[in-house]
Order: C-alpha cells, then sequence, then structure tokens
C-alpha cells in the first residue's frame, strides 16, 4: 500500500531556486536530506497514490517512485548549457509503468510553472504517421475527440507544431485537420497553480484532469492497436 500524498513540503519550490542558485554538487550533497524529504519523497507519494486512484478508474496508467521520476541531474553530455540539475522535477505514468511507452500522464514540479500532462509525445515514425492519417481519413472520428476534449474545457497543444504540410498529406486543406496533420505529437496539458502543491487535494485535481483527457488516452490507443 502506497503512502498517501499529504503534499509537497513548504521548502520544495525554495529548494529548487537555492539549487538551480548554487549548480553545486557539494551544495546539493549538503542538502540532499532536505531536497528528499521535501521533494522527492513526496513526488513519490504522490506518484504512487495517483497510481493507485488511476487503477481503480480504468485508466491503464501507472507508477511507482522507482521508476517513473525522472532524475534531477541534467544530462549534460550534448548541452551548451552545462549546469549540472535541473530547475524542476517531474513524472510519467504509463500504460507499463515505465518511460518508454506512449500514451502517458506527465507531472511538472518546476521554477517556471508546474503543470501535467496526457500525451502521446514525439511518437514513433509509425505511430504518428498513423495517427495523421486516422485525422486525414477519419475527420468524423477526429473532430468528436476535439468536441470532447473542448466539452472538458481541454485543447491540444500546438508546441512544435510543423510550419507546413508533412509529406503525403498536403492534399488536407480543411484548416482543423490540416493543423492536425502538422502536429508531432498530440497532447493536452493542465496548469497547477503552485500554490495547490502542498496539500491533498492536488491528488483529486490531477485524476480530474486524467478523466477528462481520457478521450485523447482511447483515440491514440485504438490507433496504436493497429500500428504493427
Amino acid at each position: 500500500m502506497a503512502a498517501a500524498f499529504n503534499g509537497f513540503g513548504q521548502k520544495a519550490i525554495p529548494l529548487l531556486k537555492a539549487l538551480d542558485f548554487h549548480q553545486s554538487r557539494e551544495w546539493f550533497l549538503e542538502n540532499r536530506d532536505l531536497f528528499e524529504r521535501e521533494l522527492r519523497d513526496p513526488f513519490g507519494d504522490l506518484i504512487e497514490t495517483l497510481s493507485e486512484r488511476f487503477t481503480a478508474a480504468g485508466l491503464g496508467l501507472r507508477g511507482d517512485r522507482k521508476k517513473s521520476l525522472f532524475r534531477i541531474n541534467r544530462d549534460v553530455r550534448f548541452a551548451r548549457d552545462k549546469s549540472p540539475y535541473n530547475r524542476h522535477l517531474s513524472a510519467i505514468l504509463s500504460p507499463d509503468g515505465t518511460k518508454m511507452e506512449q500514451g502517458v500522464f506527465f507531472v511538472h514540479i518546476g521554477l517556471e510553472r508546474c503543470f501535467a500532462g496526457v500525451a502521446w509525445w514525439q511518437p514513433g515514425p509509425s505511430l504518428l504517421l498513423a495517427m495523421r492519417n486516422a485525422v486525414a481519413t477519419r475527420p468524423g472520428e477526429f473532430r468528436a475527440l476535439m468536441k470532447s476534449l473542448k466539452k472538458n474545457r481541454l485543447e491540444l497543444d500546438a508546441e512544435g507544431c510543423m510550419k507546413r504540410a508533412p509529406r503525403g498529406f498536403e492534399h488536407v486543406t480543411e484548416a482543423d485537420l490540416a493543423a492536425a496533420t502538422r502536429n508531432r505529437h498530440f497532447a493536452v496539458r493542465h496548469e497547477i497553480d503552485p500554490a495547490g502543491i502542498y496539500g491533498p487535494a492536488l491528488v483529486d485535481e490531477l485524476v480530474d484532469f486524467a478523466l477528462r483527457a481520457k478521450p485523447l488516452l482511447d483515440w491514440g490507443r485504438a490507433i496504436e492497436g493497429q500500428v504493427e
């Protein structure tokens, strides 16, 4: 049984600010206990509480504190910015509990913003092609998805959208369908008020968002099931 999520520590965001200021391994090691108590361990509780709630709701998303959390350390091998630590902590819940699947739930707690997402994020070429084909050849299903999301106060994220039609989709001229075929991913987001991360009500907020985003999960899973 997972430990119930009772909120992040009051020093969670100040800790991220201090870590970003120092960007020092020595400073981090001196404050590791505080990082674990205020941020990492509560995040683990949140993941496992959400996993239980998502399972009960039939969302097909799960995770745990060992597999789902991303490291606070940055991968700087090919980056110009060699700062060793991220300005945020994040996690993924997925169909199999790993970070390798598509159709996932994402949580991000950071200095610039806090948000959650449900996404088919940069899917592989075969799945992305299948999704674009679904938009172009079954427009009724796609428009029904858009209607459901709008009813649920959500809309597709336009970040990273191509400026021109991808090859093979130049014939799609209806504005809503043409825009969708230019997507590199299919995702919706929910902004989290940073003031709301310190209490257990965050769980209900995120479960509500995941349920509102379920039409996108269902649409993508139906397409994924047809891709070899």
